[in-house]
């Protein structure tokens, strides 16, 4: 979503123009959906049920191959099998632009450029990256420098996976550089909710171990010196099921770790299947399973320094009351 989001708001930043159908609410856009004048769109592809294989693109961005739906797919070797087919059906003269450490890369025959934070065989990679509590500033290896506003450490990442992108449609360096700088992400994708400078709360999408462990190190990195309070709701019974022991490796980065019931969406309860699989994997000693009521208690009774809110189900409808309880806590935000 995040990569999609960048993508569209160069394009339109730069005047290149685009049509853009988005998985979240860009804040640039106040939208998911973006009109434009000329013929480019920009789709965020969906590999849940297979659909992305309905689209012949002539550029396609491929971030990670990691293990996820396997009620769909059923192994890892499968996943990889479509994401290759995926990339073939690449238009011919069109490119793939694909994360540098991709196992698929050696299956695509298609045109390839390859994208990374700091692998230097890279295509594009960053010289330089820092992050502070207000921004992180980006160096690339062919000279563009930016300032992102947009926190995360994989947000870096996302933006050079963006940046290829516009190299390939010949968008000025300058105006990339200028429209990164103005990016201002999308919500619920390290959103920050509240922060009276005692205490910050942050709300995220992550619901895969990786996008988990990517956004709470970014989170540890910032703020080095603070106790981060991780509320995590798993979403659906079968990824909890298949890929508890990465769910707890991530959660284990957090200093104070909460586990909510998983979400269902579309799928029934399987026996034996709750949080608590992932909790009983969970390292760290400082850990609690709670309901949504006990959780909105602990809120209103404990201090916190850093809480995040992360998942896909619906703990989106817990992040303004809790927003409004730390606000009544601390006074102004």
């Amino acid at each position: 979503t995040t990569v999609s989001s960048m993508i569209a708001w160069i394009l339109k930043y730069s005047g290149y123009d685009c049509s853009a159908f988005l998985g979240g609410i860009s804040v640039n856009f106040d939208s998911n959906f973006v009109a434009g004048d000329n013929n480019v769109i920009v789709a965020e592809a969906d590999e849940f049920d297979r659909s992305f294989l309905q689209l012949t693109p002539d550029i396609a961005v491929i971030t990670s191959t990691d293990s996820d739906h396997l009620e769909i797919y059923g192994s890892q070797e499968e996943i990889e099998n479509t994401f290759t087919e995926f990339a073939n059906k690449i238009k011919p003269g069109g490119i793939l632009i694909a994360k540098s450490n991709l196992p698929i890369l050696k299956s695509v025959k298609e045109k390839t450029w390859k994208y990374s934070l700091d692998d230097a065989a890279s295509d594009l990679f960053a010289e330089y990256w820092n992050l502070t509590t207000q921004h992180s500033n980006v160096k690339l290896n062919n000279g563009i420098q930016y300032q992102l506003t947009y926190p995360g450490i994989h947000n870096i990442e996302n933006s050079i996976a963006a940046t290829s992108v516009c190299l390939q449609l010949d968008i000025d360096k300058e105006k990339i550089s200028a429209a990164l700088n103005e990016f201002k992400g999308v919500h619920r994708r390290f959103e920050m909710m509240y922060n009276d400078g005692k205490t910050i709360f942050i709300d995220d999408y992550a619901h895969h171990p990786e996008e988990i462990r990517m956004f709470l190190l970014s989170v540890k990195k910032i703020y080095t010196d603070k106790k981060v309070t991780a509320i995590f709701q798993p979403h659906l019974f079968t990824r909890t099921k298949d890929l508890k022991e990465g769910f707890a490796g991530s959660m284990d980065i957090a200093d104070e770790i909460i586990l909510l019931p998983i979400y269902p969406a579309r799928e029934e309860p399987i026996e034996g299947v709750t949080s608590k699989i992932i909790f009983d994997l969970i390292k760290k000693q400082n850990k609690k399973l709670l309901t949504e009521n006990e959780l909105i208690e602990k809120i209103k009774t404990e201090n916190f320094e850093v809480l995040c809110t992360i998942g896909a189900g619906d703990i989106d409808k817990l992040v303004k009351p809790i927003s409004q309880i730390l606000k009544q806590k601390g006074g102004t935000a």
